[in-house]
């Protein structure tokens, strides 16, 4: 039998409060969502769970917020919204498999597997560039994003950040880490 991962009733409401007020202080990022529909799925038994991740992201400084609806889901799409990629997310490699061929010197984590472990997904290349529309992001960090397989296969990961005022895609050994990279993750409520 799985454990349900719930949060204590006063952190609950905290966190509610703190994600509504980013809400409403980002109205640019969510045109036309309204707050109280997001509660509502917030609420919802199936986002007892969800409400766990979204914590798990804001307590590692990812600071998520809304910004997409998918209307045939009925699903409200969270993304790590920090200005540099989440604190306690960084100086990590891509997956497990490049944390495990690391020799000496390994970090103390995986972007692949504390995606996991939080409930959460690494964005997409794709979806990266669709946060950085809603803002300016990473201009002194990178954030590891989702590597197509063939890359991956030999050996490499995808990262991307924002210089010059342009979004750019990097690749890396996957078992690289550096102080300033981390990743950034989405979540369906």
């Amino acid at each position: 039998m799985k454990n349900r991962k719930e949060l204590p009733s006063a952190q609950r409401e905290t966190l509610i409060s703190t994600l509504r007020d980013r809400f409403e202080k980002n109205m640019n990022r969510h045109i036309g969502l309204e707050w109280a529909n997001v509660e509502v799925n917030l609420n919802s038994t199936a986002g007892e769970e969800k409400l766990w991740s979204l914590n798990e992201m804001e307590s590692t400084g990812g600071e998520p917020d809304v910004l997409g609806y998918d209307k045939v889901m009925g699903e409200y799409i969270f993304y790590d919204c920090s200005a540099e990629s989440p604190k306690g997310r960084r100086t990590i490699c891509y997956d497990g498999t490049a944390l495990e061929s690391r020799k000496e010197f390994k970090p103390e984590n995986n972007a692949i597997d504390m995606a996991a472990a939080m409930g959460i997904e690494l964005l997409t290349e794709e979806q990266y560039r669709e946060l950085q529309k809603f803002g300016i992001f990473d201009t002194k960090t990178s954030s590891w994003v989702i590597t197509p397989l063939k890359i991956r296969e030999r050996g490499g990961a995808i990262f991307c950040d924002r210089r010059y005022d342009h979004v750019f895609t990097y690749h890396n050994g996957a078992e690289s880490y550096y102080a300033a990279r981390g990743f950034r993750g989405s979540l369906r409520v």
